[in-house]
């Protein structure tokens, strides 16, 4: 699927830096674990980082579906730039126990569906990253290369600056649907040998790294300064604002909920959605594709959140036949697979699929996959605008020569400006 992704880029003309195809992801392997969330403490709209050897902690929290808790254990992988597991071992870049237990659950109450809640705090005294980097928290049960579930973070130890912008993109074509991220290193102080060859820069929009782009070489050099600004690269589709729903009450229909059925199940019946792709620019209020947790009706979303069976329904003006349509999300990790697939119905001809989240407020969006070319296509059901408001991540890598890892040594984020 990877690979799937990493050709629409190219295709789209998305890819105009070096393309990375990452080898470590966000994932879940258990079916009974939902609702995974990893965010600094305090704020949960903020991508997993921290500094390093500061105070600052990760807050990771997810339910099984259960009656009854199980042992969890955790630990975290070093990675390089591209998210391959670094040639490191854990004594090398972790100080104290190399894994140890959640022991912070809860069992839900007053839901339809039962689950356990787990949380986790960390790092702390007894586990702690040595060195920047990339890193990947595993959680298992017995076996740690057989984890449940992995999550990304990201440890940073600033020793550069970075000032960007964003601007239109500078080819004509493109100018009313992109968006080009300009940007410039100053590296005082850091012991770079071929600054050709020793920092490298990652951009995300809206923290999706499979439509990342890896920057390996600047444009210029300017004393300590790298410059970062040809016509080439950086320029990403704007995309369009992320569709959205709100299941924080189940007692009555709200934004973008057409019907609520509650009996021995939640299930949840959102309105039709249509293709977007318009000319013009139309704006809506979203969270950039993230989800967050909720419950009006209740006091702890965290444990009384019910589940519930959200169904999704497109009327793409397509057919199976032509290809096939996914929804997507924060909430699936934006993967294209069996659980986002939607299914075709010939009478309605519509695409529809049910997903079960819990309650809380919800970004999404929909991908077309063609059926002859296989082109990963998230542009034909939403189309694109210059004016979309998009937050972008930077990441600032370095590794002199002869080092065995990658060091994250900047990050910044950027916002479109565009208020909401």
């Amino acid at each position: 699927m990877k690979r799937i992704f990493l050709f629409f880029c190219l295709l789209s003309g998305l890819a105009a830096s070096a393309q990375t195809l990452v080898t470590e992801d966000d994932r879940v392997f258990s079916p009974v674990i939902k609702s995974v969330q990893l965010y600094p403490v305090g704020k949960e709209s903020v991508l997993p980082v921290i500094a390093l050897n500061s105070s600052e902690q990760l807050l990771l929290s997810f339910d099984e579906i259960s009656n009854s808790s199980r042992t969890y254990n955790y630990t975290f992988q070093h990675c390089d730039a591209q998210w391959i597991p670094s040639k490191l071992t854990p004594l090398e870049y972790i100080a104290g126990f190399q894994d140890d237990r959640l022991r912070d659950y809860s069992y839900s109450s007053v839901t339809r569906k039962k689950y356990v809640h787990y949380e986790l705090k960390f790092p702390d005294r007894s586990m702690m990253p040595k060195i920047s980097g990339n890193y990947l928290l595993k959680v298992f049960e017995f076996d740690k290369d057989k984890p449940v579930l992995t999550r990304r973070f990201y440890v940073v130890n600033t020793r550069v600056s970075v000032a960007a912008d964003i601007v239109a993109s500078p080819n004509t074509a493109l100018r009313e649907t992109n968006q080009k991220v300009n940007f410039q290193l100053d590296y005082t102080g850091l012991p770079v040998s071929s600054a050709y060859n020793d920092i490298k820069v990652f951009i995300m929009q809206n923290a999706r790294s499979p439509w990342g782009l890896m920057n390996l070489k600047p444009t210029m050099i300017r004393g300590t300064q790298l410059i970062y600004n040809d016509v080439n690269i950086n320029d990403f589709a704007g995309g369009n604002e992320f569709r959205r729903f709100d299941t924080r009450t189940l007692r009555l229909n709200s934004e973008r909920v057409e019907r609520i059925y509650r009996d021995t199940a939640n299930t949840v019946m959102l309105l039709t959605d249509r293709p977007r792709d318009k000319p013009n620019y139309t704006f809506l209020f979203d969270n950039n594709g993230k989800y967050f947790i909720g419950n009006q009706d209740g006091r702890d979303a965290r444990t009384d959140g019910d589940y519930a069976h959200v169904y999704f329904n497109l009327a793409a003006n397509k057919t199976d036949r032509e290809g096939t349509a996914y929804v997507v999300g924060q909430f699936n990790n934006y993967q294209l697979n069996e659980q986002s697939k939607m299914s075709f119905d010939n009478l309605s001809n519509r695409f529809y699929t049910d997903i079960s989240l819990k309650q809380g407020v919800y970004d999404y969006e929909y991908i077309w996959v063609d059926q002859s070319s296989k082109k990963v296509d998230r542009i034909m059901l939403e189309g694109t605008h210059f004016e979309t408001e998009n937050d972008y991540q930077l990441l600032v890598y370095f590794r002199p020569a002869n080092a065995r890892w990658d060091e994250l040594v900047g990050y910044r984020l950027l916002n479109t400006g565009v208020k909401k």
